[in-house]
């Protein structure tokens, strides 16, 4: 190596901006939004999927929650509870 050369060998911070400005451009063009804050962006492709599955998880939860409150209700119209010590 040379000994002229030295050894803070990092940019000005003008230029590190200007840098970053430019890449943060030319990474992010084409790119779709994100729906929220944090959320991935999906590729186009995987779109469709991906709607499917986010249905099928909530009306598995929403079903769940149905046939729980139901439950609950038989439970409460009998007088008996999962946790009542005179079972």
């Amino acid at each position: 190596m040379h000994d002229d050369v030295p050894t803070d060998a990092a940019l000005p911070e003008p230029v590190r901006d200007h840098l970053g400005q430019q890449l943060r451009t030319v990474f992010t063009t084409g790119e779709a939004a994100p729906q929220y804050l944090g959320d991935p962006v999906v590729p186009e492709e995987f779109a469709p999927q991906i709607e499917r599955l986010e249905t099928r998880l909530k009306t598995h939860e929403e079903g769940t929650v149905a046939v729980e409150q139901a439950l609950d209700r038989i439970l409460d119209a009998l007088g008996v509870r999962p946790d009542d010590p005179k079972r």
